[in-house]
C-alpha cells in the first residue's frame, strides 16, 4: 500500500512539475532603433519585451509593447560563443527590408534565431 501512494506521489510531483515547465515564459527588453520586420510584421523604432516559451528548436516568439502583442513567429535558441555584452536585434537588411533575424540578450550565451544571414546589429548599448 505505501508503495502504491509513493508511486502516486511521484506521477503526481512529476506531472506538475511538467505541466510548470511547459506554461513557463522568458521574457527580456529590447530598443530596435529602426523599423524592422518580424514575421512580416512592421515593428516601428522603440522600447519593446520579447517573450518567448519553449527551449531548443521549438520556441514561440511575441514581440509585445505593453500589454499587445505586435508580432508573433518560431524561433530557435541557438548556443553563442559568449555572452552578448548587450540586448541586441540582428538585423537582415536584404530585399530593402530591415528584418530580425536573431535576438540577443546581456548575459545570456544563447540567442533566439528567427532566420536570415546578411547580418546588423540593432542593439542597446545601455542594457
Amino acid at each position: 500500500m505505501k508503495l502504491n501512494n509513493l508511486a502516486k506521489s511521484v506521477v503526481l510531483g512529476l506531472a506538475v512539475f511538467v505541466a510548470t515547465g511547459a506554461f513557463a515564459s522568458n521574457k527580456g527588453s529590447l530598443h530596435i532603433q529602426e523599423t524592422v520586420e518580424v514575421n512580416g510584421q512592421q515593428i516601428p523604432a522603440g522600447d519593446y519585451q520579447i517573450r518567448w516559451e519553449g527551449t531548443g528548436a521549438n520556441v514561440e516568439l511575441s514581440v509585445m509593447q505593453g500589454k499587445k502583442e505586435l508580432a508573433k513567429t518560431t524561433a530557435k535558441e541557438v548556443e553563442l560563443q559568449q555572452a552578448s555584452s548587450y540586448n541586441a536585434a540582428i538585423v537582415n537588411h536584404s530585399n530593402g527590408k530591415a528584418s530580425v533575424s536573431e535576438i540577443r540578450f546581456a548575459g545570456k550565451k544563447t540567442a533566439l534565431d528567427i532566420g536570415g544571414s546578411d547580418r546588423a546589429s540593432m542593439g542597446d548599448s545601455s542594457k
